[in-house]
């Protein structure tokens, strides 16, 4: 009688086997970080700007916030007119920094009543945008000759200065009045007028005869 071997086939997986595998995890692996990586580059190129851990979450704190970045302004500022003036030729020039100067010291007064009505303590924050504006004026002052050539170079830093504490404060009033804090709102309102009022009185001083004797400084050196 004959007799029939059955041979069972393995059913353990063979080396090529797990090497194909392996490939299949590794290629699904790359495939995913990827992916991941084209989403952040995708987020980046969106310009997507990533939130300190002490960002603001609310109105409220970035009231607060912006009163802190024009309170330190301010405070820089005051210290920084004296020199203007004294650098200053032109008498109408220096007397409306020098009154410029006493509204800023009154100013920064009423900033320390409005932290007091929020209830919250007056403090400093560095405003980048207020040093850059008083780099930049001291940086004219270098690069000018004392006379009608530095007061006309003198009034544009001090415009750009007070152009950035009119759009400041105008923002401070929404908020304020946003908020409900009507009382701090008339207090910073005061204060946009008069910054207002000082940009009228460099604009009048500079068309008036500074810009037009820096001008003449011109004609005389091409003559």
């Amino acid at each position: 009688m004959a007799t029939t071997k059955t041979t069972a086939k393995s059913t353990k997986s063979t080396p090529a086997a797990k090497s194909t595998t392996t490939k299949t995890t590794a290629a699904k692996t790359t495939a995913a970080k990827s992916s991941t990586t084209t989403k952040a580059a995708s987020t980046s190129s969106r310009g997507v700007v990533k939130a300190k851990a002490s960002a603001a979450e609310g109105l409220k704190e970035l009231f607060v916030d912006s009163l802190k970045d024009i309170y330190w302004a301010e405070k820089a500022l005051v210290k920084a007119l004296p020199k203007m003036a004294k650098n200053a030729e032109n008498e109408n020039l220096i007397a409306g920094i020098n009154n410029h100067t006493t509204e800023t010291e009154e100013q920064i007064a009423r900033l320390e009543q409005v932290f007091q009505i929020i209830g919250e303590k007056a403090v400093a924050k560095k405003c980048e945008a207020m040093d850059g504006l008083l780099k930049e004026g001291q940086d004219i002052m270098e690069s000018t000759e004392p006379g009608p050539v530095r007061d006309a170079g003198i009034i544009a830093a001090s415009q750009k200065i007070e152009h950035y504490e009119i759009a400041t404060y105008g923002t401070l009033c929404a908020f304020a009045k946003t908020l409900g804090y009507d009382d701090a709102a008339e207090i910073l309102h005061t204060t946009l007028g008069e910054e207002k009022q000082a940009d009228i009185t460099l604009t009048e001083a500079a068309y008036n005869t500074i810009n037009f004797d820096a001008a003449e400084a011109d004609e005389n050196e091409v003559e």
